[in-house]
Formats: C-alpha cells, sequence, structure tokens
C-alpha cells in the first residue's frame, strides 16, 4: 500500500537506501531488545549514507526533504528496527525545525549547517524527573548561571534519546535573572557533562534514552542559542514531531507483515489448508487492513498539509490527532496480528511480542491523547458560532 504515498523519484532513491539496509538492520533487533543494547552500528551505517542531514535544507548543504518525505521513510525504517527509526528521528526533527523556523541567528544557522553536513546526531535534553513532560508547562530544574564569560549549567535530564552516540545536547535550563527559559547546545565531550544509564524499560529498550548529568558544565556565552515562547523552541506548529507516530506505523505494519506471512503458511494437521482460508482469521487480517489504511491516511494527509504552507496556517490539532490515531491503531493492529498467530505470539522468539511492547511507548510520547482530546473540545468550543441558529 505505501507505493501510493511515494510521489518523487527523491523519495524512492532514499527509501531504497533504506531497504538496501534492510538485512542488517533486523539482523540485531531481538539481540538490541534482549539485551537494550544501543544500536550503534545501525547508526553509523545511517550516516555512512548521509541520512542525518536528509531535512538540512538544500541552501544549506542537505537534502532538503520535507516532513511528507522524512514520515515516509522513517516508516520504512521502522519496520525494520523500531528502535533505530526512534532514536535518529529526534535528530531529523530537530534539524528540520531549526531552519525551517529560523529558530537561532542566521550566523549560528549557517555555521551549524556546516557541522549537519557531517551527519552529526543533535537531540533537544528538555524532560526532567520534577516536571514529567515538557509539553507539559513544567519549569527546568536545570539551572543556568551566568558568569563574567560564559554559563554554568547544572542540573540532571531524564529520557534524552539517543544519548549514547549524540554529537550534541540542546539543553534547556532555567535563567533566573532573566526568569526564562534558555536552550544551550552543548557537544557531548564538554567537561562535567556525562551520561547515567539509567534505561531500563519494556520498550523501545535500545533508543539509549539514559539521564543526562550536567555538574559545573562550563560553556561559553554563544553556547545560549535559543529563547524558546514554549518548552519545544518556539511558537508555531511543528510538523516535524510526527516522526513519532511514523516510527509507531512502521511497527504496525511488520507485526501485519508478520501475521499475513503465518496466516499463509500455518497449517495445523487438523486443516486441509492454511489458515488464511478460515474466515475469522480473514475478518482479522482484514480489520488489520483497514486500520493500517486509516492510519496511513490520517498521517500522511496531515503532512501534506503541513507542507503546504496556504494550508499549514489553517492546522489547529491536527498533528495531534494523527499522532492519537496513528499511535492507538498501531497497538490495535499488533494486538490482532498476535491474536492471528495465537500463543506463538508470546514466544520471546517471536518478534510480535517485541512489537507489542514497542508500541505501548506511543501513548507516553507527545503529545499525550488526554491533552489531544482535551484541546480538541476547547478549539470546538472557541469555534462554536451561535449565529448559525438564529
Amino acid at each position: 500500500m505505501k507505493e501510493i504515498f511515494i510521489r518523487t523519484d527523491i523519495q524512492r532513491k532514499w527509501i531504497q537506501k533504506i531497504e538496501n539496509l534492510r538485512n542488517d538492520l533486523i539482523a540485531d533487533s531481538k539481540k538490541i531488545d534482549e539485551q537494550s543494547l544501543f544500536p550503534f552500528s545501525n547508526f553509523e551505517k545511517l550516516r555512512a549514507i548521509g541520512y542525518p542531514q536528509i531535512t538540512l535544507p538544500k541552501e544549506y548543504g542537505g537534502e532538503g526533504l520535507s516532513v511528507y518525505d522524512m514520515i515516509l521513510l522513517q516508516e520504512t525504517l521502522a519496520s525494520y528496527d523500531a528502535n533505530t527509526s526512534l532514536a535518529i528521528g529526534w535528530t531529523l526533527g530537530v534539524v528540520g525545525e531549526l531552519y525551517e523556523h529560523h529558530l537561532w541567528s542566521p550566523e549560528l544557522l549557517e555555521k551549524f549547517s556546516k557541522e549537519v553536513q557531517k551527519n552529526v546526531f543533535i537531540n533537544r535534553a528538555v524532560s526532567e524527573e520534577q516536571t514529567g513532560s515538557p509539553t507539559r508547562g513544567g519549569r527546568p530544574g536545570t539551572i543556568a548561571v551566568n558568569t563574567s564569560n560564559g554559563w554554568i549549567l547544572n542540573g540532571r535530564k531524564i529520557f534524552t534519546t539517543a544519548s549514547p552516540i549524540l554529537d550534541y545536547f540542546l539543553v534547556s535550563a532555567w535563567i533566573e535573572e532573566k526568569q526564562q527559559i534558555g536552550f544551550f547546545l552543548i557537544e557531548s565531550e564538554t567537561p562535567g557533562l556525562s551520561i547515567e544509564e539509567t534505561w531500563n524499560v519494556i520498550s523501545m529498550r535500545g533508543t539509549g534514552s539514559h539521564d543526562l548529568l550536567l555538574k559545573d558544565v562550563y560553556v561559553e556565552s554563544k553556547a545560549l542559542v535559543e529563547y524558546p515562547q514554549s518548552s519545544f523552541g518556539g511558537n508555531h506548529i511543528n510538523g516535524w514531531i510526527l516522526h513519532i507516530p511514523a516510527t509507531y506505523l512502521g511497527i504496525a505494519q511488520a507485526a501485519r507483515d508478520y501475521a499475513v506471512h503465518f496466516a499463509k503458511h500455518h497449517q495445523p494437521n487438523s486443516l486441509n489448508a492454511p489458515i488464511s482460508t478460515l474466515p475469522n482469521v480473514q475478518q482479522q487480517l482484514g480489520k488489520i487492513e483497514l486500520k493500517l489504511d486509516q492510519a496511513r491516511f490520517s498521517l500522511y494527509g496531515v503532512a501534506e498539509a503541513y507542507d503546504d504552507s496556504a494550508r499549514r496556517k489553517h492546522l489547529t490539532n491536527e498533528l495531534a490527532v494523527a499522532k492519537h490515531i496513528v499511535t492507538n491503531a498501531a497497538i490495535e493492529i499488533v494486538d490482532l496480528a498476535m491474536r492471528i498467530v495465537g500463543a506463538k505470539s508470546l514466544q520471546n522468539s517471536n518478534p510480535l511480542q517485541r512489537y507489542y511492547r514497542d508500541v505501548r511507548a506511543g501513548l507516553h510520547n507527545p503529545p499525550m491523547d488526554d491533552m489531544t482530546i482535551t484541546k480538541l473540545a476547547k478549539t470546538a468550543l472557541e469555534q462554536d458560532k451561535e449565529s448559525l441558529f438564529i
């Protein structure tokens, strides 16, 4: 079905590049999950083909791919290894947002583009134990103190995805004298910066979302690169967050593919044909296809609207809606796939049990379901026009 959504030669070229890595990406997925390993090898393979710079605009020396392009590639990547997709997606999203919305000074954007062309990895470090998700507006406990020639930062960040391989951290910190949040661009080798390997979860075990520790970290004054109006870097709609649901859609596709293959080849001795001929199994497979269609058209439709500057201004909650629809559909799709496969799906050697655990993580990636539903209700109330009924 994905062929429906491939529209350009550039998209096909990059999909082919990822498909060329398919066997390598899949090979270590089981080991990555079982041992909670970070997929260093996968990241280096993607670095080798220039993947980290695909969302850097062409005028800055990158590939200049759009949000739509990105989710098409991220979905494909996630169907091979979800940990790799989610982890590298943050680099793609950060770079895309920075340059699309010009969140830094022109001089800094130009300078950093040279680093992106080297295929560096970057992510924002924003979540903290006491504040929870930054989307809920908590003030960071990480503090930046101004000195005569720079800044001193102290604090701890949680859920710092891809931390073992990041070249740059974009760290949010509270600046007391300014009574606001600032973002500091900090290189990974900076003294006082360290990673504490705390990531011990049942879902997305290989994303390396460890704690980032900052102990008397000194940075020059110019490291303060951004004064956001919101927790995620500015008061704007950020379509690049769609890399998140794209990953969970990829997991759902992988579960679907496994279930279809199993149904076509599994034939108990009580049957004269594979279980794919059974009406109840066909009903389950049909439900999977229906939910995949619904999720995919929702996600790609929103991405297409976002990439169209004339239509983007009309977007309100659609990005959050797409994430909600895709994530919850992915959970249902994996469940249906497991019902088809039966008890075998619970075996540790079966990838479905991994997909089952991994899709659950989507519920806890921003934006959360409750916030999406509440915003939809508030928007509907704000848009009500009583004059229509007079």
